[in-house]
């Protein structure tokens, strides 16, 4: 068996043309482009890049991108009240402060004070309390690229085994809730787990996020799983610097039937479904109906 490679990209391209015609569409009937603002806090190289590359993407699908850059020595204070001001600020429908934040700074307490309506990262606790009730809200947006991979490459996913490597607040918890929802049989695994290797064996659907490079090995997977790998990690091969991630993906390519790649798999995604909750908040802060892009 090999694996049919998910190619998050493509599919991010897709949604991407769907957001951008949702968008002027909202932008005629509201009279204003659903709006983004991203914070950074300091100036570190790879979350500058990742600003940057949202800003360029808002623009590109016909949204406003508000980018707010504030230095290093920053007071929580300053922070509070910039995040304070992009609450009031009508024509803000999504609020992002890049995390990590410089030490010093409360990651948690910046992200309570964002307006649940605007938190487009979905880390905002009422937004998780509505996820684990079921209820509408707005969703982490790396598990909710996850899932969407899913649902095009399974269909329903209903009555599959799924686990799910690792327990982050940011994809392992949220991932574990949207598979609930989807009405899979849902295993949570992390450092502690016993017997890791049996568990991931016997499940159809297997989510791996740890960031540990190819902690899980290929022989590991069962025939005819589904692998999301969200892992993320630089390794040194030959004397070069190359990509990898949480999952051996030359073992589980013989075994899976599908496999997302590292990179081009669930990174393209994470993006991408932050426009979109971008445009969902924008249609509920207008009290217009979602549309159903994904």
């Amino acid at each position: 068996m090999t694996a049919k490679v998910i190619d998050g990209r493509a599919f991010a391209d897709r949604l991407g043309t769907r957001i951008a015609v949702a968008a002027r569409d909202f932008a005629a009937r509201a009279g204003r482009a659903p709006g983004l603002a991203v914070v950074l806090v300091g100036t570190d190289p790879a979350s500058e890049v990742y600003v940057r590359s949202k800003g360029r993407m808002a623009r590109k699908l016909g949204m406003e991108s508000f980018e707010h850059v504030l230095p290093e020595t920053a007071s929580q204070d300053q922070l509070m009240a910039l995040v304070a001001r992009l609450n009031a600020d009508a024509a803000v429908d999504g609020i992002l402060v890049q995390l990590p934040l410089p030490k010093g700074l409360d990651s948690l307490a910046v992200i309570e004070a964002i307006d649940p309506a605007k938190d487009v990262d979905g880390l905002h606790p009422i937004n998780a309390g509505y996820l684990a009730s079921g209820l509408p809200g707005l969703v982490s947006c790396t598990p909710y690229g996850c899932l969407m991979l899913l649902r095009d490459s399974l269909g329903s996913l209903a009555g599959l085994d799924a686990i799910v490597v690792g327990r982050s607040i940011l994809v392992g918890k949220p991932m574990a809730q949207l598979l609930l929802a989807e009405n899979c049989t849902v295993t949570m695994a992390h450092s502690r787990t016993q017997d890791l290797p049996g568990k991931i064996g016997r499940a159809d659907i297997v989510v791996a996020a740890v960031g540990a490079p190819e902690m899980i090995r290929g022989d590991w997977i069962k025939l005819g799983a589904t692998v999301i790998d969200v892992g993320t990690s630089r390794v040194e091969q030959g004397g070069k610097m190359r990509l990898v991630g949480d999952v051996d993906f030359a073992g589980a390519s013989l075994r899976a039937r599908a496999i997302t790649p590292v990179p081009g798999g669930v990174g393209p995604m994470t993006i991408m479904t932050l426009m979109h909750n971008t445009l969902i908040a924008a249609h509920r802060r207008a009290g217009m109906p979602v549309p159903n892009l994904s």
